[in-house]
């Protein structure tokens, strides 16, 4: 499943593509969406929001369409007219001028208004979007060490999207490691310098993901990883997907292990156990 990058990027190339204009055209795949069609023609789109994995389509009337692309829902852009070919089930398409964006295969697709899209069952549970809102190391870090969540174990915690919105599960191997933090740490247990450290990490790293298209490793460590022949994949990450992989700090090979069903990545003498 994407993860908030994947998805906030995605945002930012229907935002572009759909901006400028009135609304020329609309299509929805659902009945209960079916009666907005029309009365969204000359409309304008505000701008494109995520919460989380959820993408947010503003329109200037203050209605929002909610979209979750789950495991195969996909964005595709493409001129007005000429729809990509693909087996993918159409389910949302917005036309502008000559530009369309088209929405395949998600399921949860809903329109609410702007005053009521935080009742949205989904986005009632998110917590701050790292990458739509405005939030700061120390936001993070008081909710580090809020009662909410300061006795929960870092593995789970990273991977609940009431905690903070976006990071998934390759963010929650990578900020761990640049912390230097073991999976069944808790944020309670750690100094204050610690959770800073954490926090920085959960912030900086999303949003290096964001602007990287996917890279979190460190530049001088992707270089380090070409050189010893690691596939693009590998290059990537500093932990994800490099089990067995020497630790780029102390060369200790990386373990994987599952928590919460899912896979993660770290180095046992970076990251030792509480």
């Amino acid at each position: 499943m994407p993860e908030g990058p994947e998805i906030r990027r995605a945002a930012d190339r229907v935002e572009a593509q759909l901006a400028g204009g009135p609304i020329d055209a609309a299509w929805f795949a659902f009945a209960d969406l079916r009666a907005h069609a029309d009365s969204l023609i000359g409309r304008r789109i505000e701008r494109v929001d995520t919460r989380g994995k959820a993408m947010l389509v503003r329109f200037d009337d203050g209605r929002v369409l909610y979209s979750h692309n789950q495991l195969y829902g996909l964005w595709k852009l493409h001129p007005a007219g000429a729809p990509p070919e693909t087996k993918r089930s159409l389910r949302v398409r917005l036309e502008v001028g000559d530009r369309a964006a088209s929405l395949y295969s998600a399921s949860d697709v809903s329109m609410w208004r702007d005053a009521t899209i935080e009742a949205h069952p989904f986005i009632a549970r998110q917590g701050p979007d790292l990458l739509s809102e405005t939030v700061t190391v120390g936001d993070i870090a008081e909710r580090l060490a809020s009662k909410r969540f300061s006795r929960r174990g870092l593995g789970g915690l990273l991977l609940d999207q009431g905690f903070v919105a976006g990071p998934g599960n390759y963010l929650r191997s990578e900020i761990l490691f640049f912390a230097g933090l073991h999976h069944k740490r808790r944020p309670g247990d750690l100094s204050g310098d610690a959770r800073q450290r954490l926090a920085r990490y959960i912030l900086e790293l999303t949003w290096q993901t964001y602007r990287s298209a996917g890279t979190t490793n460190a530049p001088e460590w992707v270089v380090k990883a070409k050189a010893q022949g690691e596939a693009q994949r590998q290059q990537r990450f500093a932990a994800f997907e490099r089990e067995g992989f020497g630790c780029h700090r102390c060369a200790t090979p990386i373990e994987r292990v599952s928590v919460g069903s899912r896979r993660l990545y770290f180095c046992p003498r970076c990251q030792p156990s509480p």
